[in-house]
């Protein structure tokens, strides 16, 4: 099956997609390491090269007029609008900082078609969700005095007001989530692409098939190690379901895995690439501008060694269980074997040199955007020394392709979310959201991060990860300082269920991906990868009880503390695994799946000086004991039986 990105032959449109990404790759290379722009210049050329994109590579031949038109319309409102901030903003006379508030009606009206094209963008590259969410938003700016109390009524603005907010100045479509994907997420989509230029899909599934095969459930287990590996160079789950999911879906359906099956596991495998290091999603850029105390990028991928780690393990222990329940031996796993297949050694050098210098560059104190930056150049030049992974115009142009496909709903979505902001400041929500959340938690832990996963999931239905974190991060930020927990645990929290809208029905994107590809209805396919996924809910819970799992160690507990969070984390999510999958050393009776359910909940309960707490988890863990030695007995006396 060929690795490459299918394609249409490079005509103008074709050839239009190539020149804009190359030139927004060599724009963002240089100016992140040698800037000569003022930030708002830099971030509206960033959007000049980055939103026409959007168009082009959706655009198709059969398109109605209508849409055609609309899309022409978009894209000359994105480019004229970005082009006149970015004369205003780093080569005209004078700013459009130094005019704010009296801004001419030629910026008014500049500013209006700017927000129609990033929204016209967005909905083009991610559908219609985000677009309406930001429309929302502007309405509510324009008719604050006429709401009812329950949302928020505000004095109102006009429209030049709301154009200036979200498009002219530096707290909308050119503010936080646009710098974030320019000085930092951009870059590794176009080290990712390069990485899978060279063959590493074909290294990581190859691998994977050798670590698993002749194991029962194989090939669903080759599906989950190959999407944690493509996650941790691609950092999208939507870019990991489409790139490893056309091999491993036709794997586990050659044996015997369900199509509903294959999509699901494909889909919640793909869904914790965001949580995978070196590369990380979005999100965890975002940290970097919102966690306060400030965190260092080492820090959050610190933080996310152990969370990922245990994520996975529930995701093995899943498939492992399902498979020994409906699959009979491990016989079924005959096309395992690639014919005529080996590990493909040079692409695998140089996906490892990628990594290491990637992570070295990192430890040794280079700024993100410099590290990513050393690494490409490294992989590009290690890359060259066999034929195999040697660039030539096709693998380029592929590459080109990757880039413009990541980078495109990339630039739209920042722009989008920018608007979002710029109205929630302007309106005064962003003080008055998170005071109302407070107060119907009452300012309890356990409460309010309830109220924030509900949050996070209904938010994650329609938006991606990326920017549901950055949602909750911004509306909820005042309340985070007053939890009691480390403030990064609760943006990691809220981090780790925006990454679970991948495959939270009814809008789980990873989950669309995966349908198409093994070609099953859609919702029954989401609803399997949520039911695969589930296990890792717990997840979230257990790093803010306990900071030590994310290595969080400046309190008492240290090192043992971490040890200890390991150990229970493990068990909390085996013991959900074989409680929702029904089967542990054989069938479990549904008292034993309950019991399963509550002796994870009882590990799980926070560690406290309480007795109560203490108790809960000494009963979780005899609890826990009975239940293995139960289940080992239970299944001793039926094969005896038999």
């Amino acid at each position: 099956m060929s690795e490459s990105v299918p394609r249409e032959p490079y005509g103008v449109r074709g050839a239009a997609v190539a020149i804009l990404t190359l030139l927004l790759t060599a724009f963002v290379l240089v100016e992140v390491n040698r800037p000569a722009l003022t930030p708002q210049a830099q971030l509206a050329a960033f959007a000049l090269f980055g939103l026409p994109l959007a168009f082009l590579i959706r655009m198709k031949p059969g398109d109605p007029w209508w849409r055609r038109g609309l899309d022409l319309l978009g894209l000359l409102s994105a480019v004229g609008a970005c082009a006149y901030v970015l004369y205003w903003s780093g080569f005209g006379p004078s700013t459009l900082g130094d005019r704010a508030g009296g801004e001419t009606g030629l910026d008014i009206a500049l500013g209006l078609l700017g927000l129609f094209g990033v929204l016209a963008a967005t909905a083009r590259v991610i559908g219609p969700a985000l677009p309406i969410l930001a429309g929302l938003f502007l309405l509510y700016a324009a008719v604050g005095p006429h709401l009812p109390e329950i949302f928020f009524p505000h004095r109102g603005y006009s429209l030049a007001r709301i154009a200036s907010q979200g498009f002219l100045q530096s707290q909308g479509v050119f503010g936080i989530a646009m710098k974030v994907m320019f000085a930092y997420v951009f870059l590794f989509v176009v080290f990712g692409a390069m990485l899978q230029a060279t063959g590493a899909i074909r290294f990581i599934t190859t691998s994977a098939r050798r670590l698993f095969l002749g194991t029962v459930g194989g090939a669903a287990k080759v599906s989950v190690v190959a999407n944690a590996m493509m996650g941790s160079l691609s950092g999208s789950a939507v870019a990991d379901a489409a790139t490893t999911g056309t091999v491993t879906i036709p794997l586990m359906r050659s044996t015997g895995f369900t199509a509903r099956a294959a999509a699901g596991i494909t889909a919640a495998a793909s869904s914790g690439a965001a949580l995978v290091p070196p590369v990380m999603g979005a999100a965890a850029y975002m940290m970097l501008e919102l966690v306060d105390p400030p965190v260092s990028y080492l820090q959050v991928v610190q933080a996310a060694i152990l969370p990922a780690l245990l994520y996975y393990v529930a995701l093995i222990a899943m498939v492992h269980l399902h498979a020994r329940r409906h699959l009979a031996t491990p016989a079924a796993e005959s096309g395992m074997e690639e014919p005529g297949g080996k590990v493909p050694v040079q692409a695998g050098v140089v996906f490892g040199v990628g990594l290491v210098s990637l992570v070295v560059a990192l430890i040794a104190g280079r700024t993100v955007f410099r590290a990513v930056s050393v690494a490409l150049l490294i992989v590009v030049a290690a890359s060259l020394w066999h034929r195999s992974t040697r660039p030539d115009l096709r693998k380029l142009l592929d590459s080109l392709g990757r880039i413009a496909q990541g980078a495109a709903p990339l630039v739209a979505a920042a722009g989008a979310v920018g608007i979002i902001l710029g109205m929630v400041t302007l309106t005064g929500l962003g003080t008055r959201f998170p005071a109302a959340v407070l107060s119907v938690a009452g300012e309890g832990l356990l409460p309010a991060l309830l109220l924030i996963m509900v949050g996070s999931i209904v938010l994650g239905m329609g938006l991606p990860s990326a920017v549901c974190y950055l949602l909750m991060a911004i509306l909820i930020g005042p309340v985070i300082g007053q939890l009691g927990v480390p403030p990064l645990s609760v943006h990691f929290f809220i981090f780790y269920f925006g990454m679970m809208s991948m495959v939270t029905p009814p809008v789980a994107l990873a989950a669309y991906t995966t349908a198409g590809i093994a070609n099953t209805p859609i919702i029954p396919a989401a609803l399997t990868a949520f039911r695969y996924a589930l296990a890792g809910f717990a997840l979230p819970y257990f790093f803010v009880f306990r900071p030590e799992l994310l290595l969080i160690l400046d309190g008492s507990r240290g090192v043992p503390g971490a040890i200890v969070a390991v150990i229970l984390g493990s068990a909390v999510v085996l013991l959900l695994s074989a409680g929702i999958a029904g089967w542990l050393f054989g069938p479990l009776t549904a008292p034993v799946r309950a019991g399963a359910l509550t002796a994870a909940g009882l590990l799980l309960w926070p560690p406290a000086a309480d007795e109560l707490f203490a108790l809960a988890n000494l009963l979780g863990i005899a609890a826990s004991a009975a239940l293995l030695l139960s289940a080992y007995l239970g299944t001793r006396r039926s094969r005896a039986a038999t």
